[in-house]
C-alpha cells in the first residue's frame, strides 16, 4: 500500500474504532493474521481476533483512542495513541468496577495485499489493571 492508502485505511479504522464497529475492525485483518499484545497473548485467526475486539468493547464501552499518530514505512506502520475508558462491563471474568483508565498505547502493524498480517499492541498491562481497581499496589 502507498502511504496514503496507508492513511485512509487507518482514517476508516479509527472511525470503526470510534464506532466500537467490531466487524469492521476485523474485516482489516487477513484471515491468517496474528495478533499479539498483554491482554490477549497471541491470537490466530479472524475469528480469535474478533473476540479481542468483542471483549474488550464489552468491558470497556466507552474507550476512547485519542491523540492518535500514524508513522507509516515499507509495508508497516507504528500507531501512537492514548487510550482510556470505564470498566462498566466487567473484565476478565471479574464483575465492573467502574474506574477508569488511561494509558499510552504503541501498535506496529504489518501489511499484506492491503490487510493486516501482524499487529502487536505494546502498553502498560499491569498498569491498567491497578487503575481499574483489579490488582491492588501500595505506593512506594
Amino acid at each position: 500500500m502507498t502511504r496514503d492508502e496507508t492513511q485512509q485505511f487507518f482514517n476508516r479504522r479509527v472511525d470503526a474504532w470510534r464506532r466500537r464497529d467490531i466487524d469492521a475492525l476485523t474485516r482489516d485483518h487477513a484471515e491468517h493474521c496474528v495478533l499479539e499484545s498483554p491482554l490477549a497473548g497471541e491470537a490466530r485467526g479472524r475469528a480469535a481476533i474478533e473476540n479481542v475486539y468483542r471483549g474488550f468493547f464489552t468491558g470497556f464501552p466507552d474507550v476512547t483512542m485519542d491523540d492518535i499518530e500514524l508513522i507509516v514505512e515499507d509495508g508497516r506502520a507504528v500507531q501512537i495513541a492514548t487510550m482510556s475508558g470505564t470498566n462498566t462491563g466487567g473484565f476478565m471474568g471479574l464483575p465492573p468496577t467502574g474506574k477508569r483508565f488511561k494509558f499510552p498505547v504503541v501498535q506496529v502493524f504489518t501489511f499484506e495485499n492491503g490487510l493486516i498480517v501482524h499487529e502487536r499492541r505494546i502498553y502498560d498491562f499491569t498498569g491498567m489493571l491497578t487503575q481499574i481497581g483489579i490488582l491492588k499496589a501500595k505506593p512506594v
